[in-house]
Formats: structure tokens, sequence, C-alpha cells
């Protein structure tokens, strides 16, 4: 009998998607079935419009009708309750531990005596950190068979926590990089007639999008009229700040928004830009710095970002930067934006670097997890 493998989100977007697929490929001539499940079809938070091929698997949502956010608790939890039962897999992998349905998928599991997989890229310095709460999640953690992780920083935390090292595998913060590849979006359109950086983000505090402005100013005020213009694509709660922000610096001309985009919208943008930026204060993993390396781009990532340790090769594909340091953002942008750096070469580096974090790379450490956790 194959092993039923159920893999659990909260909604399903173009990350999530190449996961799944991921396994579905590996797996192919292997004993595990693979369950696709999500706990509704949309959520507020992050506004995906995703292609389901389904002809090659299903994906089994718990709620279909309304946005994840709005759907009351106990109907959630009714309805997880049967599909879970429905489902009766023999692995549950969860992705998160403090969301309501997460940790009833957790008791689900341990009330069948079911092997459970916790799916994280929780890493220490992510958020704000009290004992309490510490203690509380080190008593969940503990009821985990095995956990997937993002990379080297989420690792160190759950062992930390008091996860087996042996127990830890990584893996889990990948994206469909082939869909990236310069090779098959260098033919679109260039969106700007001038070369650019690149940040894309949701418009919220802890992206630090006021001190990326604020650093480019300083760039654009020292390289003039040579400046690369900069582009900020997303939305979201600040928008109006950071419009009001770019204003008054000033560089209507220079920072360009064009608002929310989909996975398809954005392929233009990483084909042309000459480099990515991701200034977060407070990052888990950051996945869009994959999506970068995958489009064959440089890259600039705060070195408070989960990714920074595992996917940025210092004066090889990048360079860290210090989120509250605007002089050290500015004088990176000049260098990138110079002589002084190989941009061909660097970009070179992050395609060939980024292979290694593949939807095949999820699926082999999932496996493993299992593996660990049926023993």
């Amino acid at each position: 009998m194959p092993i039923k493998l159920g893999i659990l989100f909260k909604n399903f977007g173009p990350y999530h998607l190449a996961r799944i697929e991921g396994c579905i490929n590996s797996f192919k001539n292997l004993p595990i079935q693979v369950v696709a499940l999500e706990l509704g079809k949309s959520q507020t938070e992050y506004a995906w419009v995703t292609e389901r091929r389904q002809e090659n698997y299903p994906i089994v949502s718990v709620t279909e009708d309304e946005q994840l956010e709005r759907i009351n608790p106990f109907q959630l939890l009714f309805k997880l309750n049967k599909v879970l039962n429905q489902i009766n897999p023999d692995v549950l992998a969860i992705a998160g531990y403090f969301e309501i349905g997460m940790l009833f998928a957790l008791m689900w599991c341990l009330w069948h005596r079911k092997s459970v997989i916790l799916l994280s890229e929780s890493i220490e310095n992510d958020a704000p950190r009290f004992q309490l709460r510490e203690l509380i999640k080190q008593k969940i953690i503990q009821q985990y068979d095995a956990a997937l992780v993002g990379g080297t920083p989420h690792k160190r935390y759950f062992t930390k926590l008091g996860m087996p090292p042996q127990a830890i595998f990584l893996g889990y913060d990948v994206v469909g990089n082939e869909a990236f590849h310069p090779a098959l979006i260098s033919h679109f359109p260039h969106p700007l007639k001038s070369s650019y950086f690149l940040a894309i983000n949701r418009f919220i505090p802890k992206k630090n999008l006021a001190f990326l402005i604020n650093s480019y100013a300083t760039y654009r005020q020292q390289k003039g009229h040579e400046a690369w213009h900069l582009v900020l694509s997303g939305d979201g709660e600040l928008r109006s700040e950071i419009e009001q922000q770019i204003e008054k610096l000033n560089l209507t001309d220079w920072i360009h928004l064009p608002g929310f985009l989909q996975q398809e919208e954005l392929l233009p943008y990483f084909a042309h830009a000459s480099c990515f930026i991701h200034a977060s204060i407070q990052e888990q993993w950051g996945l869009v710095v994959n999506e970068a390396m995958a489009a064959g781009l440089p890259v600039l990532v705060s070195n408070r970002c989960g990714c920074f340790e595992d996917l940025v090769l210092e004066g090889i594909n990048g360079f860290g930067f210090d989120p509250t340091d605007q002089e050290a953002l500015s004088q990176l942008m000049l260098k990138m934006s110079s002589l002084d750096v190989n941009l061909t070469a660097m970009g070179q580096a992050s395609l060939q670097h980024i292979q290694q974090f593949s939807p095949d790379y999820f699926a082999q450490s999932l496996k493993q997890a299992v593996e660990y956790s049926l023993a």
C-alpha cells in the first residue's frame, strides 16, 4: 500500500503549486500518494490568481465559497475535521503551527496517531520574542515528528526550540525556477526605456520601503541623470504614504509604481531589471529573492531576511546590507550601477546557485522527513 501524504497549506499560490508539482514529479515511481490540501481557495493577504492544472492532481479545498479570513473559525474546524477523516492521510505535512486551522490539524494527527511534519520558515529574529510565547511554541513543536524548514537559520532556531537536529530537513522555501529562466522571459517587451532596480513587496511596514526610497534618493542625488530608475511593484496599506514620499523627494519620474502584479505580469520586469533589491527589516525567507535569482539577476538583500545566509554569495551574486543603514544601501546602488562589478557574471552566479533550491529539492527533503517520521 502506498503512503498517503497530505500537504496542508492555508491557500495555494504559485509557490505552493510549484512545491506540490515537484512532489508529484519526484514521487511518480515511489509508493507515495500526494494529496494537496488548502484551508481556503482565496485569502485577502495574498491576492493570488493562479492557474490550477488539476488534470495532474486534485486540490482539496476545505472551504471554497468565501475568503479564508472571513470564515467562521468553528465552521472551518468542522469542515477541516470532515476532510481529514475522509482523506485519512498516513502522514500530514502542515504549513505553520500557530494558525488555528493548522493547530487543529496537528491535534487531529495526534488523536488519530498519524505521523506529522511541520513545514516552517520561522527564524529567531523574524518577530519580537517573548519567553512565555517561546515556551508555548516549544511545547507545540515537540509534538511534531519532523520538520522541513527554509534554511540554515531556520534549523538553528528549531534546534534551539528543542527539536532534534536529525529531525530537521532543509528545502521548504523554493519556487518554480523554470518559469523565470532568462531564456524563457527575455522576449518580453521592456517595461522601461532605461536601466532599473527592481523591488517587489507588499506595501506594509516590515518591508522597509520608506528606507529603500530614501536610500534611492541619496543614490539618485549622487549619480545624477545617469542613475538607474527604481521599480516598486506591489500594493498595500502604505501606498498613499509611499506616493507622498516619492512626490516630496521629487522622484516621480524616477520611481515607478506598477501596482500589485500577478506572476505572469511580473515576468517582463524580471526579464529586463539590472539588479533586484529586498530591504525588509523582518523576513522569514523572501521568496521574491528566489524568483529574481531564477531570472538571472544580481541581488542586494537585507541581512535580516531568512534567505540571506543561504542565497546571497557575498560579492559573487550580490551583496547583503543592514536594513537600518541608509548610506550602506546607497553605496551598494552606486556600486552596482558603476563599472566596478560584472553584472552579467553576478546574474549567472545567481542563476546557477538557485538551481539548488528547486521544487525537486523540496520534494526530496520532504521524502526524507516522511521516512524519518515513519521510522
